[in-house]
């Protein structure tokens, strides 16, 4: 792993689309912390935590890791006390409320 900018002593955020076996997340959380970073955290759009992701997250230097609930998530991944879960719902159903009526989905964005 190759840690491009200076992280010591702030807090880092980690941004990814998805995580599936969180190997690569554990891996750059322990970068980033052993370049001086006080705190890591994540966030991920799908949680699809296989193997032993959810071991790995628990094992890693992560503060927390946000997900949201586009997967349902394991009863390990909800017993893990760095995973925390935002619902897309309310996002997904004004997205499809103005496609219906022919009103613009940008703004829900900006």
């Amino acid at each position: 792993m190759n840690i491009v900018g200076d992280v010591k002593g702030k807090r880092a955020v980690i941004v990814d689309d998805i995580i599936d076996t969180a190997g690569t997340l554990a891996n750059a959380a322990q970068a980033i912390k052993d370049a001086g970073a006080s705190q890591v955290a994540a966030c991920a759009t799908h949680a699809v935590f296989s193997g032993k992701a959810v071991q790995r997250i628990s094992d890693s230097p992560l503060s927390h890791v946000v997900v949201t609930n586009t997967i349902p998530l394991s009863d390990a991944g909800h017993a893990c006390s760095k995973v925390r879960v935002k619902s897309v719902g309310r996002l997904l159903g004004e997205a499809i409320k103005r496609i219906h009526h022919g009103d613009s989905i940008s703004s829900l964005f900006m």
